[in-house]
């Protein structure tokens, strides 16, 4: 009972603000201002890429001048790669199907990643989001340099702002090499079976929602990773609990929005005002977060092309819930036998 009495606490907990107000107001600002220019730009069917080029801002909360320097660096690198690549794959006539593997071979490889160089947030969702994302959407070999372009020019900027105030004061010392710290962490166990976790589950979700025929795919696949960025089961648990009821509370504001004649600049202030209340809950209550998480997906994508609110919220639900429900499967069923381990402490 007292592990089902820790879950329902971590369920309902509401954790400190500690600054989170910073962190909303860089990321506020690292979303506002590349979107605002392809609006005004008139290259509003670019702001998917711009958007997944700031999802830099989310990284390095935790850390200090040139410690979330370093680390927002090698997140923008990951995340331009992610936009490039999905593009690549947008071009094939097959890229629904082809996806699957490349976004599971991704997950494993970029949670590896994060482990050994301890990224906050942990875990391969935003990278394997934007791939997955960007590979859903038809695209011709014309649109590679133009994605790479705006996402790493929306990166730069989330590194820049990410970096104000910081004058050259100390840096914190340096993790070990990071080809060392991957053999160490490939050494053990435990690790292996937490990487093919997450390879199983995109895998598994993103067939299963494919072969279903339903029309955002990637969502299954993002929500299967979710899961597996707490450190134990019964934060594992929690955080699949989070993911599914707060994405029926969002879905409702989503409904709500999405029934709003909102188009160009309104429609990008909606955004950068539920991106900061994302930021703003997220480190307290991630189920909270996720009220304003779940709008804010579906709005990302009325800002190049408009489409029925009806369909978007459904797909939204029961991919959710397909990518929950393997994601947690998978947190149960592949483990060493008799053990809760927590991941490995970076």
């Amino acid at each position: 009972m007292s592990g089902w009495r820790a879950g329902a606490e971590q369920l309902v907990r509401v954790a400190p603000h500690a600054g989170a107000h910073r962190v909303a107001l860089r990321v506020g600002v690292s979303v506002l201002v590349p979107l605002l220019v392809l609006q005004l730009l008139g290259r509003a069917e670019w702001s998917i890429y711009a958007a997944f080029g700031a999802f830099t801002s989310l990284y390095g909360r935790n850390r200090l001048h040139l410690g979330r320097l370093r680390m927002q660096a090698t997140l923008a690198g990951a995340l331009v790669a992610a936009v490039t690549a999905g593009v690549v794959v947008g071009t094939s006539g097959q890229r629904a199907w082809l996806s699957v593997p490349c976004a599971a071979l991704l997950a494993g490889v970029v949670a590896l990643a994060s482990d050994a160089q301890d990224w906050h947030p942990p875990g391969p969702l935003f990278v394997v989001f934007a791939f997955t994302a960007c590979a859903a959407l038809p695209s011709s070999p014309a649109q590679m340099g133009t994605a790479a372009a705006v996402a790493a020019a929306s990166a730069l900027l989330s590194v820049v702002v990410g970096s104000a105030g910081w004058r050259g004061r100390p840096a914190p010392p340096r993790s070990p090499a990071a080809r060392s710290r991957v053999r160490h962490l490939l050494a053990e166990r435990r690790v292996r079976l937490h990487l093919v976790r997450y390879v199983l589950a995109v895998l598994l979700a993103g067939s299963l929602a494919t072969g279903l025929g339903i029309g955002h795919p990637y969502w299954a696949m993002v929500s299967a990773v979710v899961p597996m960025a707490a450190r134990d089961l019964t934060g594992q648990l929690v955080r699949g609990a989070h993911r599914l009821l707060g994405t029926g509370l969002g879905l409702g504001l989503a409904a709500l929005l999405l029934a709003l004649p909102l188009r160009g600049l309104p429609l990008v202030a909606v955004v950068v005002v539920l991106q900061v209340g994302a930021e703003l809950l997220v480190g307290r209550n991630y189920g909270l977060a996720l009220v304003c998480v779940t709008p804010l997906a579906l709005l990302l994508g009325q800002l190049a092309v408009a489409h029925a609110a009806g369909p978007l919220i459904r797909d939204r639900a029961l991919e959710t819930l397909i990518g929950v429900v393997v994601g947690l499967l998978l947190t149960v069923l592949v483990r060493e036998r008799g053990a809760h381990p927590a991941l490995p402490a970076s």
